[in-house]
Formats: C-alpha cells, sequence, structure tokens
C-alpha cells in the first residue's frame, strides 16, 4: 500500500518528488479536497498571492493568447503565400506572352520592379550581346560564362541554389558598380549551373535579404524566368 495514502503510515517530512509522485497517482485528489483549490495560495508577481483556481485559469489565458497569436501569424503566412502565388501567376502569364527576348527583358524589369519592390535589379546573360540591344541598358550585362570577371561567383553558380545576404566587394562592384547603397542581395541562377545566366537583385535593407529566410520563392522564380528566357 501506498504510505501517503494512509494517514498512519505517512513519514514525517514528504520530500517535493514524492508529492509530484502522488499527486500524478492520484489525479482525482483535489476533487476529494475541492476546499484546498481555493484555501492553497500561490505567489503571484502582480497580485502578491492567488488561489491555485486563479492561477490555473491565468495560465490558460496565458496559453490561449500563444495560441491566438500564432494562429494570426499563420493566416498571415497563408494570406501573404497567396498573394504571392497570384503575383507569380500574373508574372508568368506577361513573361511567357512576350513575342522578343528584348520584350521579355522589359517585362521582366518591369515586373520585379512592380510587383515584387525590387529596388535594383541585374540580369547577367551568358551570351554575346547583340546588335539590337540597347548598348547602354543599365538591367543587362551580356559575359561569356568563361569571363574572369565572374570567377567571384564561381561557386554560387556551381551550387545550383539561391543566395541572400551580404556579397563580397568584388561582387558588388560586378553587379552594381558604384552604389554604396546595396547592403543585402539576392543571387538567383537561371536554368541549371545558371545555363542561362543569374539575377541579381539588391537592396538597401539589410534584412531585405536575409540568408535565415526561405528561400523557395527564389527558386520557383529563377525557374520560371530561366524557362521564359530560353525559349527564342
Amino acid at each position: 500500500m501506498n504510505n501517503l495514502s494512509n494517514p498512519q503510515m505517512m513519514p514525517d517530512s514528504l520530500n517535493e518528488e514524492e508529492v509530484t509522485k502522488y499527486l500524478q497517482e492520484h489525479l482525482d485528489f483535489f476533487e476529494r479536497h475541492e476546499d484546498l483549490l481555493t484555501d492553497l495560495r500561490l505567489p503571484h508577481r502582480k497580485a502578491g498571492s492567488v488561489s491555485l483556481v486563479e492561477r490555473q485559469i491565468s495560465k490558460l489565458r496565458q496559453k490561449n493568447t500563444e495560441l491566438e497569436t500564432k494562429l494570426r501569424d499563420l493566416v498571415s503566412v497563408a494570406r501573404g503565400n497567396d498573394e504571392l502565388s497570384t503575383k507569380i501567376h500574373a508574372f508568368a502569364m506577361e513573361l511567357l506572352s512576350a513575342q522578343d527576348p528584348m520584350h521579355k527583358f522589359r517585362v521582366l524589369e518591369g515586373l520585379l520592379s512592380n510587383s515584387f519592390s525590387a529596388e535594383n535589379s541585374i540580369l547577367v546573360l551568358f551570351e554575346e550581346k547583340s546588335n539590337e540591344f540597347d548598348v547602354n541598358d543599365s538591367f543587362l550585362i551580356y559575359i561569356n560564362r568563361n569571363d574572369t570577371a565572374l570567377k567571384p561567383f564561381k561557386t554560387f553558380m556551381q551550387s545550383n541554389e539561391p543566395r541572400c545576404g551580404l556579397i563580397r566587394k568584388s561582387q558588388k562592384d560586378f553587379l552594381f558598380a558604384s552604389n554604396n547603397e546595396i547592403c543585402s542581395v539576392a543571387l538567383i541562377p537561371l536554368g541549371e549551373e545558371c545555363c542561362v545566366g543569374f539575377l541579381a537583385i539588391g537592396s538597401k535593407d539589410a534584412e531585405r535579404f536575409n540568408p535565415s529566410k526561405g528561400l523557395d520563392f527564389l527558386s520557383r522564380l529563377g525557374d520560371l524566368i530561366g524557362s521564359a528566357l530560353a525559349i527564342r
């Protein structure tokens, strides 16, 4: 027989482990001793002391508040994802409807700026520049894939995955020249191992392209743009 269930056999003192074990084994204890629920007083930082019932209610309210916050966050994320999905769909439809390469470039530049708030975008293409394109176009960089200027991007190009965050000075100088306001950058491969090229999006906000943020959206954006540009 458990010593705690027989008052005549109870020891002079109990440690916390024994009390805890007893209560766990006798979950109906407070049902049989309801008066203790209000008689027991627990310390409380704001109210001095409260009854066990009040403390439980307080804990439940706190947990309920935390769950409501999580639910609001989930709803916000769901709405954001829905808006993003709508934007990507519209982006794809407009980009794929462009008939010639230059039109695609203009559509791409406009959509990045208007739909995705891209402050500074650079499209790097691994091909020779055609005479039909504007030589002074600041959005486009035409370059041979084996050009030594691309050496700082070698690891990125081989990884086949987007990268976010700070970039080296040599990379920044190649992409954004003397623009010292760029604080964070997203590098997005276009095609397998950047077979088409890559897209760079720069921001003045150091947290805009944080490495801790998800890269799924950037990967899908790269797949879409790479496929559209590969069709000439």
